[in-house]
């Protein structure tokens, strides 16, 4: 086994602990399934999810020392991340109310649509890759060789428990938005809610030091 098992197994408690503590991730998760659907909310985690992959492997290359070098650029993409929230949320107040696809299915936000904000939005969020910088290496054992592989293996658990927790409260947000987005006012009220998620979010990312 190349990963050190007592590690490995504070590393999976540890993981399960900080993901089901709502977070930024979570509560855009959960803001896609209200206003998408089921089917959102769990492309919006794959996007998430997807993001997290492209930030183990930048900290697995030492690329993200970057941030540590140039405090500078680590301002730049948290300002960019903060506005890309923001305006999601400007456009999900906007437009409330209004189905972006099938008028009669009830969905207000495309699977594609879910995935991309997902993906740019946690791309964007460089305390992803910090997190990724200052977490993951305190379970490598060097000493065992296969640096590469230990980082792919708990990067994989990470991804996996990302899928477990943020898409079961993307899907179950989902479910519930379905039936509400049915009555034109709840829907109204539930777009204007998202749009106030993300821009919370947005407005706690720019505000952070």
């Amino acid at each position: 086994m190349p990963v050190d098992q007592g590690l490995l197994a504070v590393f999976t408690v540890t993981t399960i602990i900080a993901m089901v503590t709502p977070g930024p991730d979570m509560m855009f998760v959960l803001g896609c399934g209200i206003r998408g659907g089921a089917r959102a909310g769990l492309l919006a985690t794959a996007g998430v999810a997807t993001s997290e992959a492209v930030h183990i492997a930048v900290a697995a290359a030492g690329l993200a020392a970057l941030f540590a070098a140039v405090p500078y650029a680590f301002t730049v993409v948290r300002v960019a991340g903060a506005a890309y929230l923001i305006y999601l949320g400007v456009q999900a107040i906007r437009n409330r109310g209004r189905d972006q696809d099938d008028p009669a299915s009830g969905t207000g936000m495309p699977g594609r649509r879910a995935y991309v904000n997902g993906l740019v939005t946690n791309l964007l969020n460089p305390k992803m890759v910090t997190f990724t910088i200052a977490f993951l290496p305190q379970f490598i054992d060097p000493s065992l060789g296969h640096v590469w592989l230990q980082f792919a293996i708990l990067g994989a658990i990470l991804i996996a428990l990302e899928f477990v927790v943020d898409g079961t409260v993307g899907v179950l947000a989902g479910r519930i938005g379905t039936w509400l987005r049915r009555r034109t006012t709840v829907r109204r009220r539930l777009d204007a809610a998202t749009g106030g998620i993300f821009i919370t979010l947005g407005v706690g990312l720019a505000a952070e030091r």
